[in-house]
Formats: structure tokens, C-alpha cells, sequence
């Protein structure tokens, strides 16, 4: 005889609720880092108007995406304070890991284009005003330090601020690829430096745009937690939790990357009250893998009953 007994238990939100103060300060950090980069965004065309440096307009161009990536990622976490209703019942946080994928990408795109103008620049290289180009560099590089140091105050483990974090990133080494191009140009009046700096900027932008598109692309495949191990899960249930003979039918995957769920089914002998199993097995999940939400079905077979996975 299977008795079953379907335990979904009330779902703690303590990490949830310890990332809340984070994910303020996060968002206000954002906000004003994007409007940091709109700012410079327009001095820095204007800039390049006035030079005649495309190396500028180009840089500025560049700045346009960023701060639409800010933005999206500052709009990521106003939406994903919402809570959860009958048509998104858990929520809109994956909104967040949606606008860090969508970033990633755009990084992707941003390198690319930074390539493919280097190209067109070393085929035909143009006239630069090294003077006003080392200006202009110089003030970018104080402001994307300056909105650098920002992010990185924020949530270090949140997507989308790494995603953001990647945008002031990319920013400010090509500031720096701007200013050491300007000293070179200015000393030796040898302009494909700009050009080959840009490409070196390019590579480290294409490496990190991967890690998160990859990351964020896992988490919206609802791909097992990196430090969830579905057969761990079952082997210490068995060895810590009296009762259990058996547990299957494991699946992992999170909301965000620090809201990890799993349901499993789990066949216990008929010594203990399904209930307390429950509890027991729920409980094991928080400590020992810090799983918080756990949908778990109880199969109570008799002691003279064989496990047997299924």
C-alpha cells in the first residue's frame, strides 16, 4: 500500500529577504551610474563634433549602448520588486537574469562593431586632434572610475549588476585605450594605435559578455545550481534523514541565482509520520544545500517493501 502525502510547505524567504537591503542600494547605484554615462555620453559627442575625432563619436556611439544597458538593468531591478501574482506566482525576479542576458548579448554586439570600425580605421586611417582627444579621455576615465567604484559596491553576486558592471567596465578601458592612443598620438603622431588598442578592449569585453551569457542563459534553461548535485541530494537524504530508503525524482533549477528550488519524491518506511519526514527532509535541504523553497512527495511503503527507484 502507498499512502502519498504532498507537502509543499510555506516557502521561507529569509536570503530573499537579506538581498532586499542589497538590491536597494544596487538599483540606486545603478541609476546613477547610468546617468553618469548619459551624461558623458553627450559631452563626449560633442566632443568628437567639435575635434572632428570619430574616435570619439565612435567611443560616444559605444557610451549610447552602455547607457541603454544601465538602464534596462536599473529598469531589471524596479520590475523585479513586484511581487507575485495569479499569472506570475513566483514573481518577476528572473526579470533581472532576463535584462543581465540581454546586456551579455549586447556586449557581444558592441565588440563586434568595435572590431569590424578598427578595421575600417587601420584601412583608412583619419586625421586625430590628440589634444582634445586626450582631454575627453582623461574626463571619461574620472567619471567611469567613478561609476566603476559605484557597481562595485553593489551585489557582486547579482547578474545583473555584474552585467552592468561589465557595461562601466568596458567604458573605462576604453577610456584608458583612448588616453594611452592620445600620449601616443601626441608623441609620435602614429594614429593606428587607437584602433589596435580598440581590438585588445574588444577581446576583454567578448570574455566576460560570454561568462554572463552563459550564466544568465542556465538560470532561464532552468539549469541545475552549479552547487546542487541531484545524486548528493539523494545520498545524504538517504544517510541523514531516518526513514528514507529511497529518493528520486530530484529536480533543481532557480528563480535567480540565489533562489534555488528543488522538488523531489522521497519512499519512506512507515515508522514515522509522513509529516515530520517532511519537515526533516525540508530542513536538511536549507542547511545543507540552502534550498529554501522544496516541494516534496512522501510514498510510505512498509517495512517488508523493497525500495526501488522510479
Amino acid at each position: 500500500m502507498h499512502a502519498h502525502s504532498h507537502d509543499h510547505g510555506a516557502h521561507s524567504h529569509g536570503p530573499g529577504h537579506r538581498h532586499e537591503h542589497g538590491a536597494g542600494a544596487s538599483e540606486r547605484r545603478i541609476g546613477f551610474a547610468a546617468l553618469l554615462t548619459g551624461a558623458f555620453m553627450v559631452a563626449e559627442f560633442a566632443g568628437g563634433l567639435i575635434s572632428g575625432s570619430l574616435a570619439l563619436i565612435a567611443d560616444a556611439g559605444h557610451m549610447l549602448t552602455d547607457f541603454a544597458g544601465l538602464t534596462l538593468a536599473w529598469l531589471g531591478f524596479r520590475v523585479a520588486r513586484r511581487p507575485a501574482d495569479p499569472k506570475r506566482s513566483y514573481g518577476y525576479g528572473r526579470f533581472g537574469v532576463l535584462v543581465a542576458y540581454t546586456n551579455g548579448l549586447a556586449l557581444f554586439a558592441i565588440a563586434i562593431w568595435i572590431v569590424v570600425e578598427a578595421w575600417h580605421r587601420l584601412q583608412a586611417p583619419g586625421e586625430i586632434l590628440g589634444g582634445v582627444m586626450l582631454a575627453v579621455a582623461i574626463a571619461g576615465l574620472l567619471v567611469n572610475l567613478f561609476a566603476f567604484w559605484l557597481l562595485h559596491g553593489g551585489d557582486g553576486e547579482n547578474l545583473n549588476v555584474r552585467a552592468a558592471r561589465l557595461h562601466v567596465l568596458g567604458d573605462l578601458l576604453g577610456s584608458l585605450a583612448a588616453l594611452g592612443a592620445a600620449l601616443v598620438i601626441l608623441a609620435t603622431g602614429w594614429t593606428p594605435i587607437d584602433p589596435i588598442l580598440s581590438v585588445v578592449v574588444s577581446l576583454l569585453i567578448l570574455g566576460s559578455a560570454y561568462r554572463i551569457v552563459r550564466e544568465s542563459g542556465h538560470i532561464l534553461l532552468e539549469g541545475t545550481p552549479q552547487h546542487l548535485d541531484p545524486q548528493e541530494i539523494a545520498r545524504h537524504l538517504k544517510s541523514t534523514v531516518p526513514g528514507v530508503v529511497d529518493v528520486h525524482h530530484i529536480h533543481a533549477w532557480s528563480i535567480t541565482q540565489d533562489r534555488p528550488l528543488v522538488t523531489l519524491n522521497a519512499r519512506v518506511i512507515d515508522t514515522r509520520p509522513p509529516s515530520e519526514i517532511t519537515a526533516a527532509i525540508k530542513e536538511r535541504l536549507k542547511s545543507r544545500f540552502g534550498v529554501d523553497h522544496a516541494t516534496v512527495e512522501v510514498e510510505v511503503v512498509s517495512g517488508a517493501d523493497p525500495p526501488s527507484g522510479g
